[in-house]
């Protein structure tokens, strides 16, 4: 029954200055939104990652000619197949393309090694030099449908055209979403890639504990080539979203330290009001113990309150609207085609950490102070 008591009074307390709380929920609310957003967009980026590179090879060659990524001879798949515990090696055909009608990259991709990753929606795989097949978002940004021209023009401003014959999806649209997937005939023509020469080489070896000395082979047995692993990958999308994240909270957690002085500020400075309450309240009888408890109850309410509204305004923000504000800063591309959908995945443990590094600094903020004004004379505290 006290217990119940105690919480009804903490409950008329803050009713009783209600503006001045309220302001401090939204005040609270809109920091949680901002951290929260940071680390919910961080999270589902990284899964999108993960879930891309799952899919992608073990290894895959590129060539290097003066620091830089040039056409790889298809002869070098040949001496890398002949390794032990290396699979198939496929030449892959690729190459990006800038649209300025819509202001966007698109991938265009060579057919072979891809019928295991997509997914047709509607229509069918290319069966001739002058047809194509799209992801959902080439299909939303630009707008064609199986059956329609997708016009392309290459770097000598040739306009080549393109029936679409199928629209397909993957299980990562980071992956596929801006893909364009034609015949490697077709796309040779395109972008002007001789025979005998491909844009990399993807490497499958059979036992995944391999696959470091394998790269090394392949570096040692073919000096100017460049072997990337998928650990390699994942480390690399890890390492740089964490890096771009950490900039960001760095900034945004100057929001919070901002918050708490306003909170320190104004539980340090307990109105004349507030001071005779807990002046009466011992005067009554109450022990320390129990006025504390109900200053506890009235910060646990505000904090939890606009923790809650704060996460819900981040997961608003980030899965719904798509992170407006935020996806610019965290993707990093200048130019990046198009938008997709991100995996609505929350990590428990940031959101633990979230919680902690917002709650418990604003529960000293207001314990500190009431806990001196109840450790001193009634009759003082009353006098102010």
């Amino acid at each position: 029954m006290l217990n119940f008591k105690l919480l009804e009074y903490s409950l008329s307390s803050l009713w009783r200055r209600k503006e001045k709380n309220l302001a401090l929920v939204v005040v609270y609310a809109l920091v949680i939104a901002t951290l929260g957003s940071v680390l919910l967009l961080t999270h589902a980026l990284k899964t999108e990652a993960v879930m891309t590179l799952t899919a992608s090879p073990e290894i895959v060659v590129q060539r290097m000619l003066g620091g830089r990524h040039e056409l790889i001879p298809i002869d070098y798949a040949q001496t890398i197949a002949e390794f032990p515990g290396v699979g198939k090696v496929t030449p892959r055909v690729w190459g990006y393309y800038y649209d300025s009608l819509v202001k966007a990259n698109l991938t265009l991709v060579g057919l072979a090694g891809y019928h295991e990753q997509l997914e047709l929606l509607a229509g069918r795989f290319p069966q001739a030099p002058d047809e194509g097949v799209i992801g959902a978002g080439v299909a939303d940004a630009f707008g064609p449908q199986i059956g329609d021209l997708l016009v392309l023009e290459d770097s000598s401003k040739r306009r080549t055209e393109f029936h679409v014959s199928g629209i397909f999806r993957s299980q990562s649209n980071l992956l596929t979403n801006d893909l364009v997937v034609l015949q490697e005939g077709a796309l040779r023509d395109f972008f002007g890639i001789p025979d005998g020469f491909a844009t990399d080489l993807t490497v499958q070896v059979f036992n995944p504990r391999e696959i470091d000395t394998i790269a090394r082979k392949i570096a040692y047995f073919l000096p100017d080539s460049r072997p990337i692993t998928r650990d390699e990958l994942l480390h690399t999308y890890d390492s740089l979203f964490n890096w771009r994240s950490g900039m960001m909270l760095a900034v945004f957690m100057s929001a919070l330290m901002a918050f708490l002085i306003l909170a320190w500020d104004r539980a340090t400075g307990i109105s004349a009001e507030e001071k005779r309450e807990i002046g009466i309240l011992k005067a009554l009888g109450w022990e320390t113990s129990h006025i504390l408890g109900a200053k506890l109850r009235e910060a646990l309410l505000i904090s939890l309150t606009a923790f809650i509204v704060g996460l819900l305004l981040a997961w608003l923000h980030v899965f719904v609207l798509g992170a407006p504000v935020l996806m610019p800063l965290l993707k990093g591309w200048s130019v990046l085609f198009p938008t997709f959908d991100l995996p609505r995945v929350i990590d428990l443990y940031q959101l633990a950490i979230l919680g902690f590094v917002t709650i418990v600094p604003y529960l000293a903020c207001t314990l500190i102070p009431a806990w001196k004004a109840a450790s001193s004379d009634p009759d003082d505290v009353m006098r102010g």
